[in-house]
């Protein structure tokens, strides 16, 4: 499912206790040679940096999270996990807030090139927003609270806040590579490593990959340098190439030509892609710095429908499979004498989005700019939607105790602040449908029926097909025609193709990645340009909203920040323009064929502990 990786910001619940990470030292390799594990996911990679807005998603965070290296991650209780292994960051000063990270160990990219201070300068330059604006980033928040450039010294970064960040742990300064986007934005440069790396490929031999790791070494050292260069001195020409190069230069749907697009810091590296079908890779030989996985080779198929994938887990083709169950998926995965069941609730929630600024019909500027009647008109639209009778014919069936989901910013498990935000928010005006409540809106507003809203759902997921069918047939009682756009791309969320949202209704999931308190502004606050919006794909602005979430991100005290959550929870009902519907069943079926496969409440599912899978028959 794309996008949802995006909710870091969803969750309320404080960071919590921290774990330190265990590793035996010196490193041992525990890959089973020959080794390989084929699980899949329901949309397919396509973008290496995850960070950016148009790469943000999960299917692309799954394949980053196997290849990337980071100070931390959660495990599945869920707690903060620190990764001591690669590196270390603390907190310094309280007044002003004050970070310092630095990376402990020989780490090095899967060219040979060291991970150090420039890939963290550039992971904040890329990220704050305060830099240069062709960097587009999913998110800034907290990023953009650093607003002065880090200070640097030999894998160490120092990060001063010009606020308290409330979630400061969860920083981590590490993403795509320095030189490798530097490479990107002047691959004439880069033309000496490229040629290299192009001998190496053809003959896979000892010698050319040292000439390549050479020169790729070479280069690095002047590339890097020039990155650090261009945002400490503020060089425009040199950050807007490097702003394109990180924002775009990563996308690709089979391996680039280019090794600089596809360096990895971490214990897997990418040995090939095919659009819309698989992602393979291959354990990076360089990794030391963190546990070891065992399989030599994973394979993450893109598998749509959950049917084909489960037939696919019990033919043996397949060893690992999450999706989006229905009932009948349910009973199937149980039917499998080989496969291992576990169930539960995820930290993801469906909603529905109303697009405000593309000229359709939940836009003021269809109506001359009547901010009164387009409200009337979403509120007339959302009264529609049969959330209910969703839960009780999709979800009840895989979770008895499923409930329709109230909130937008935070979920049922948050036992304390979502009966305040429920309470308050004016949810209770959407309890039930009503479609005589929806055509007296239309027809006091004047609005005349029929409305076309064009409505996208990701195409070939079956659970969401039957969501729009539902959505569809309840909103035409109240003269909204619905227009079925989906397409399986996810094109309205990148920046790039679609600037502004063509559709006028969308439905996905907001998945939570974090404990975060705060971050929900990505989604919910005014952004400047289109191309700056992070998760704001409906172009919704109030400023009340903008206000309350943003000094939410540095607010330490808890009643308080409850205070703000209410405000703005209240502020997004009373504007209509979203809407949640469900909390998400979690279904993970496992073939026999594996171990260590742990269901996991939080973004990235069971690809969390993926160094911990292992071939039964290598077990003892």
């Amino acid at each position: 499912m794309k996008i949802a990786r995006l909710a870091a910001g969803v969750g309320v619940v404080a960071v919590g206790a921290l774990v330190l990470a265990g590793c035996s030292n010196p490193y041992q390799s525990d890959v089973v040679e020959n080794s390989e594990i084929t699980v899949a996911y329901n949309s397919g990679f396509f973008h290496f940096n995850d960070d950016s807005s148009a790469g943000n998603n999960t299917a692309n965070g799954n394949i980053k999270y196997m290849t990337d290296t980071s100070f931390s991650y959660y495990n599945n209780t869920p707690e903060l996990v620190r990764n001591t292994d690669f590196g270390t960051y603390e907190k310094t000063s309280d007044d002003p807030l004050t970070v310092e990270y630095t990376i402990t160990a020989d780490a090095v990219w899967s060219d040979g090139v060291p991970v150090d201070e420039a890939d963290m300068l550039l992971q904040w330059a890329a990220i704050s927003g305060n830099v240069n604006d062709a960097f587009s980033p999913a998110a800034t928040t907290g990023y953009n609270l650093v607003t002065q450039i880090p200070a640097t010294e030999d894998k160490k970064i120092t990060f001063v806040y010009d606020e308290p960040y409330v979630d400061w742990e969860l920083v981590g300064p590490i993403g795509v590579s320095a030189h490798g986007t530097y490479a990107l934005a002047f691959p004439d440069e880069y033309a000496d490593v490229q040629a290299a790396w192009d001998t190496y490929a053809a003959s896979g031999e000892q010698g050319d990959w040292d000439a390549y790791s050479s020169a790729a070494k070479s280069f690095a050292e002047t590339a890097k340098q020039a990155v650090v260069d261009a945002i400490t001195n503020g060089d425009e020409e040199v950050l807007a190439a490097l702003g394109d190069a990180w924002s775009n230069g990563y996308a690709y749907t089979s391996l680039p030509d280019s090794p600089a697009a596809a360096l990895t810091s971490g214990a897997y590296t990418i040995e090939e892609t095919v659009e819309d079908q698989y992602t393979t890779l291959v354990a990076n030989p360089l990794y030391t710095w963190g546990p070891s996985p065992k399989f030599e080779r994973i394979t993450v198929r893109t598998i749509a429908d959950s049917t084909t994938a489960l037939q696919a887990l019990e033919a043996g083709e397949l060893d690992i499979w999450t999706g989006q169950p229905t009932a009948d998926i349910l009973q199937l995965a149980e039917g499998i004498a080989t496969a291992e069941v576990q169930t539960g609730t995820q930290a993801s929630h469906e909603h529905v989005d109303l697009t405000v600024n593309n000229g359709g019909p939940f836009d003021p500027a269809t109506y001359g700019g009547d901010e009164a009647k387009a409200l009337a008109v979403r509120q007339a639209f959302l009264k529609t939607i049969p959330r209910q009778e969703i839960v009780d014919k999709i979800i009840v069936p895989l979770n008895p105790d499923a409930e329709v989901r109230n909130a937008n910013l935070v979920g049922p498990a948050d036992t304390v602040r979502y009966p305040i935000l429920t309470g308050d928010n004016g949810s209770a005006d959407y309890a039930d449908v009503d479609i005589e409540g929806a055509i007296q809106l239309l027809a006091d507003a004047g609005v005349t029926t029929p409305i076309e809203v064009g409505f996208w759902y990701p195409e070939g997921n079956v659970r969401r097909g039957q969501e729009f069918e539902l959505i569809s047939s309840s909103a035409a009682q109240a003269g909204f025609q619905l227009v079925d756009q989906s397409e399986p791309n996810w094109e309205f969320t990148d920046p790039s193709i679609n600037p502004i949202n063509p559709h006028d209704a969308v439905i996905f999931a907001w998945s939570q990645t974090s404990l975060a308190v705060g971050g929900s502004d990505q989604i919910y606050a005014c952004y400047e340009t289109p191309e700056a919006k992070g998760g704001n794909y409906n172009g919704y602005c109030n400023e009340d909203v903008t206000a309350a979430l943003q000094t939410l991100n540095v607010t330490s005290d808890y009643d308080a920040q409850t205070d703000l959550l209410n405000e703005a929870e209240m502020g997004i009902w009373s504007d209509a323009v979203t809407i949640p519907i469900f909390q998400f069943p979690g279904l993970l079926v496992s073939s026999d064929r594996v171990t260590g496969v742990k269901a996991m409440p939080l973004s990235p599912d069971y690809f969390w502990n993926f160094w911990e899978w292992a071939p039964v028959d290598a077990e003892g």
